[in-house]
């Protein structure tokens, strides 16, 4: 028969194995498949839109990643894939073949957002509208059409349905697509990578962003920056996030998100990493920059 002291020694093992890396990664894995994990609601619905006119930023990954993790949280989550790619769509198992109801039906005034949303299968409280190959003419047509600027906005305010979040993932350029996404959305979240040339472009980019807030969105605001494909082995990487630290301040979420092999793999599942490897430092990374915008939701007054 085992002694208390034996007892008590196994239970602090446990309790020690709790407290470290695979520990936890273990917790958080039990827990994002379980539904176990919860964050706060919004005081309002938040509308971001997701940019950087930089390639390769994460953008895309950081819109899949932070709407799954905020949908398993129990949140009601809309992801818009503006971006005629369609690689966000891809990677939250979205129906997007030619004829598909898709975004493009939705600017161009035939359907609503609600015909168009389609239920993401690993996270039944995430919908999202795809993008099909018709989005690539969509700016053109768009050119000739009243208040073209204002077509998502108005299709996002005629919503039925409660969503607490709705993320738009926009094209790496600046027209009409990304313009809508702007004018549509009440904040920016801009994904800026640990590298080299991570601050190329981002003055032109804000400029961009002012230039709607002067003459199409004044309520618009660069709310959240997220540190991605950050290489803590390397000294670039840290002054690079330094820089924009000190340049943005508490913009600047404080989770950073790793160069990870799982993070690549994931899309090539239709999946996010969140539920591809819940347990991965990656997911880890996005559930934590996720945990940090719910939390900065909720503590809104306004």
């Amino acid at each position: 028969m085992e002694s208390d002291t034996e007892v008590s020694r196994e239970t602090a093992s446990v309790l020690d194995l709790d407290d470290t890396p695979i520990g936890r990664a273990a917790r958080q894995a039990m827990e994002v498949r379980s539904g176990d994990l919860t964050l706060p609601r919004p005081r309002r619905r938040r509308v971001f839109t997701i940019a950087n006119q930089k390639g390769g930023v994460g953008k895309t990954t950081t819109t899949v990643n932070i709407g799954v993790a905020l949908a398993l949280a129990g949140l009601d989550v809309l992801v818009i894939d503006l971006d005629p790619q369609g690689n966000t769509s891809t990677a939250l198992g979205a129906v997007r073949v030619a004829g598909t109801p898709s975004i493009y039906d939705v600017l161009l005034g035939e359907i609503s957002i609600a015909e168009a949303a389609q239920t993401c299968p690993e996270a039944p409280r995430l919908g999202c509208i795809p993008a099909t190959i018709d989005l690539a003419g969509a700016e053109i047509e768009l050119v000739n059409i009243e208040n073209r600027e204002f077509r998502l906005k108005h299709a996002i305010d005629s919503i039925d349905g409660d969503f607490d979040y709705v993320l738009i993932d926009c094209p790496p350029s600046l027209g009409l697509l990304t313009i809508n996404a702007m004018v549509a959305a009440q904040e920016v979240l801009i994904p800026i990578q640990c590298e080299y040339y991570a601050l190329e472009g981002l003055g032109q980019l804000l400029g961009n962003i002012e230039r709607i807030q002067a003459h199409l969105n004044p309520a618009l605001d660069v709310t959240t920056i997220l540190l991605t494909m950050y290489d803590a082995r390397t000294k670039l990487a840290e002054g690079v996030a330094t820089e924009v630290r000190n340049h943005f301040g508490d913009k600047v979420l404080s989770s950073v998100i790793p160069r990870s092999i799982k993070v690549s793999e994931a899309p090539s599942y239709s999946q996010s990493v969140i539920t591809y490897d819940p347990g991965s430092r990656g997911a880890t990374s996005y559930l934590a920059a996720a945990k940090e915008i719910a939390e900065r939701g909720a503590k809104e007054t306004t």
